[in-house]
């Protein structure tokens, strides 16, 4: 199966091939599998204005903010802020933090260096295995070159 990256189009080159089956309308494919627009839903792109802007900094006092059409924002921001000291104020309950310092190694994890830069040790044992294996390897290359050219 081939995967034509422009199959809306047929211009992919790959006209013998099988193609991949077309995706479901819009419509017919289920609520989960549609994509979400990033953004704001509004059709025009809203700007923070620049008195709001200047209340958030704290240059501006709330009173000559709240008029007009900036009141809605002024209203999500205070909503913020309210949220957050909220979360400021809560406390982890304390099984909860005694089950994460638990679940905390209790020395410092080591640094994992790679194979490479790691100490090559060698015992007698694996050179004399090593030098074994290669004896053997040499002396089987060694039979089929000569077999081969008999």
């Amino acid at each position: 199966m081939v995967d034509d990256l422009r199959s809306d189009d047929g211009l992919g080159g790959f006209d013998s091939h099988q193609h991949r089956p077309l995706r479901r309308p819009e419509r017919e494919r289920p609520l989960a599998d549609r994509e979400v627009p990033l953004g704001h839903q509004e059709h025009d792109s809203r700007v923070l204005a620049p008195a709001v802007h200047g209340w958030l900094d704290g240059e501006l006092p709330e009173a000559s903010v709240r008029k007009g059409d900036t009141a809605r924002d002024v209203e999500f921001w205070k909503n913020i802020n309210v949220e957050v000291e909220r979360r400021r104020r809560m406390v982890t309950p304390t099984y909860l933090e005694a089950r994460i310092m638990s679940a905390l190694p209790q020395s410092a994890p080591q640094l994992i260096t790679p194979w490479y830069r790691r100490e090559f040790v060698i015992t007698p044992a694996r050179a004399v295995g090593a030098a074994t294996g290669l004896v053997a390897a040499a002396a089987a290359i060694t039979a089929l070159i000569i077999a081969a050219f008999r």
